[in-house]
């Protein structure tokens, strides 16, 4: 039988992340410290209770169409036939990094089948997650046209190792508008996608079911057969 590799296409968090547009960082606190705890319990048994605070955009995060329209669904209705074990394929913008322009336009898709996949935006952005006033430079981003050549070809979820889909010096955010009106979630901040070189394989970004929700951080993998 044989055995499944798992990538990991997620980005650590800690308090020193790379965050957008002033939004504060994670924060991690301890509700119960380990002395603390062995009062609670017996024997030498110890536990470290924690608390993390953190905005919804934070490291690699999903995007529900609540993040944008007040009548989309939330993270507690987006369906995980669209997030979970979904058919993947990566597109390969380096170019947009290498080169400067930074706009991926539709020429990048030439063809690729993408109805009911996740399309994933490799532009190596990500080397630079160690770096945060680098990282969040202007990034290679989707252009409005791509991102409506995805609605109509069926996208399941789109994925890009930046920190925005869209082009952070346009604040119309087109990207996100065609995207999430048409309820396709937006995965943001994943890392190694380099390491996908096959296109047998399945993407995972589930995220936790919360009313009202508008973006949560995920553990985003594939899994290659």
């Amino acid at each position: 039988m044989t055995t499944a590799h798992v990538v990991d296409l997620t980005q650590p968090m800690d308090g020193a992340i790379p965050m957008c547009s002033g939004l504060p960082g994670m924060e991690l606190s301890t509700v119960i410290d380990r002395k603390q705890s062995r009062e609670l319990y017996s024997g030498n048994t110890e536990f470290l209770i924690q608390r993390y605070a953190m905005t919804g955009n934070t490291g690699t995060c999903i995007d529900a169409p609540y993040l944008r329209y007040a009548d989309g669904r939330d993270l507690a209705h987006v369906s995980l036939m669209t997030t979970v074990a979904v058919p993947a394929v990566r597109i390969d913008a380096r170019d947009a990094t290498t080169s400067g322009r930074r706009t991926i336009d539709e020429s990048y898709l030439s063809g690729t089948d993408i109805r009911g996949r996740a399309v994933l935006f490799w532009t190596g952005w990500d080397e630079y997650w160690s770096q945060p006033d680098r990282y969040l430079e202007p990034a290679p981003f989707i252009c409005g046209d791509l991102a409506a050549r995805l609605v109509e070809e069926g996208a399941s979820l789109v994925g890009i190792d930046t920190s925005n889909v869209d082009d952070i010096e346009d604040a119309a955010r087109p990207a996100h508008s065609i995207l999430l009106r048409s309820g396709i979630p937006i995965v943001e901040n994943l890392r190694g996608l380099s390491q996908l070189d096959t296109d047998e394989y399945l993407f995972h970004a589930a995220p936790l079911p919360i009313r009202r929700g508008t973006a949560v951080p995920v553990r985003a993998y594939a899994v290659i057969a």
